[in-house]
């Protein structure tokens, strides 16, 4: 077998960055509120704005800061219930207590996504729903944003995995009231740490511009075309909220911006490279890849697939033989310590029972695949993991 590719290096940053990124550092200018106007953090905020079809952007410290911000930005009161997938990572969850609020995790299906009946029963009691698109996987936006209006409850969407994705022909993001986005390296744009939200509502915007750290006036350099509703809500809570000082730098900001050209390109070929893995997997008897929903366009930044009919001994087998071949995968529910597991949340008290979650992830498998590699590679990845689920799938066969 040939080498195994290499599936954890980011794409390198692109050459127009440098120039950028030199004089920053020979100015040594790297605070956006340094500049009168147009710092690289707020230029990046407009362009990120404009990408998605949204009035507003707010760059931050990570996408775990900016779902904080959102729910500080909607005054919920404290202990607030916020129905969140209970299939999501642990900052999803930790975000909603460091707001003062009350995660309530709804049960997920084999295709990762929120089962809906759970979600109805839960959503009587619900005073905000965060919806996270667990690994770039979308649930059914029309049913969640009409029980949300119905309700006259906000929407909060964590789109860390799902830059590029299109539910219905609208980005996902701009959905519900908020849209939160990560920079983390391993994600569509790079800056290593970074995270941005997005919203169309003047008085969520002012408050998550104000909070983020905006002190005395300088939420004056986020916006220069500010609308009358725009001006009323900063003079509003000018003063009123607490600094939590979570920015982005101007760095962070440079070499993000740089990328911003890149993501139509990202999403083609991580599309691609994720549908050519799917179909080769789905050739497997003991391998299957759960399908998109109809409404919608993926994005993906990693491939998830489930094993079929393997116990728990046959798939930590498999996850050894992956890795023999040079793979790694691992199996959400079995890899110790997984931040994805919610019975490792233990910052929540006892874990609930949650059967469908749990049982899900006992065989839902995830790997990197990102977008830049090639069909070698791919070929390459889908051999390494039909021969380990074979491998693992005949040693059980033999023992019996």
């Amino acid at each position: 077998m040939a080498s195994a590719p290499n599936v954890y290096d980011a794409e390198p940053i692109p050459e127009e960055a440098r120039a950028e990124v030199e004089r920053l550092l020979t100015s040594g200018d790297l605070f956006r509120y340094t500049a009168a106007k147009d710092a690289p953090v707020t230029l990046l905020e407009q362009e990120f704005a404009q990408m998605l079809g949204a009035k507003y952007a707010l760059a931050v410290a990570s996408c775990s800061a900016a779902l904080f911000l959102s729910l500080k930005a909607l005054d919920l009161p404290r202990g607030a219930k916020v129905l969140t997938p209970a299939f999501t990572f642990a900052a999803v969850p930790s975000s909603i207590v460091h707001a003062d609020c009350t995660p309530v995790l709804v049960e997920c299906g084999d295709n990762y996504r929120i089962d809906l009946d759970d979600f109805h029963a839960k959503m009587v009691d619900a005073d905000a729903v965060l919806i996270s698109h667990m690994r770039g996987h979308t649930s059914d936006m029309d049913a969640i944003k009409a029980a949300c209006d119905a309700k006259g409850i906000p929407l909060i969407e964590d789109a860390a995995h799902s830059l590029g994705t299109v539910w219905d022909g609208k980005n996902v993001g701009t959905i519900g009231q908020i849209g939160c986005f990560s920079f983390q390296s391993y994600k569509l744009l790079n800056a290593g740490e970074g995270g941005i939200m997005i919203t169309d509502d003047e008085g969520i915007y002012a408050r998550a511009v104000i909070m983020s750290g905006a002190y005395e006036h300088n939420w004056q350099k986020h916006n220069t075309e500010r609308n009358n509703a725009l001006q009323e809500a900063f003079d509003r809570w000018q003063n009123k909220l607490p600094l939590y000082n979570t920015r982005l730098s101007n760095m962070s900001a440079t070499i993000v911006r740089a990328q911003l050209k890149e993501v139509p390109r990202r999403v083609a070929d991580g599309r691609a490279n994720h549908d050519y893995v799917a179909a080769r997997l789905e050739a497997c008897p003991y391998l299957t890849v759960p399908a998109k929903l109809d409404k919608e366009v993926r994005a993906p930044d990693s491939l998830q697939f489930n094993l079929v009919d393997f116990d728990r001994d046959m798939a930590i087998a498999f996850q050894a033989a992956a890795k023999e071949n040079g793979v790694s995968v691992q199996v959400f529910g079995l890899s110790t310590d997984n931040a994805r597991a919610f019975w490792n949340w233990q910052f929540l008290g006892e874990a609930p029972a949650l059967p469908m979650t749990r049982e899900m992830l006992s065989k839902a498998c995830d790997t990197r695949l990102p977008a830049r590699l090639e069909t070698a590679d791919l070929d390459y990845i889908a051999d390494a993991l039909i021969e380990a689920a074979t491998r693992a799938k005949s040693a059980k066969i033999a023992a019996e």
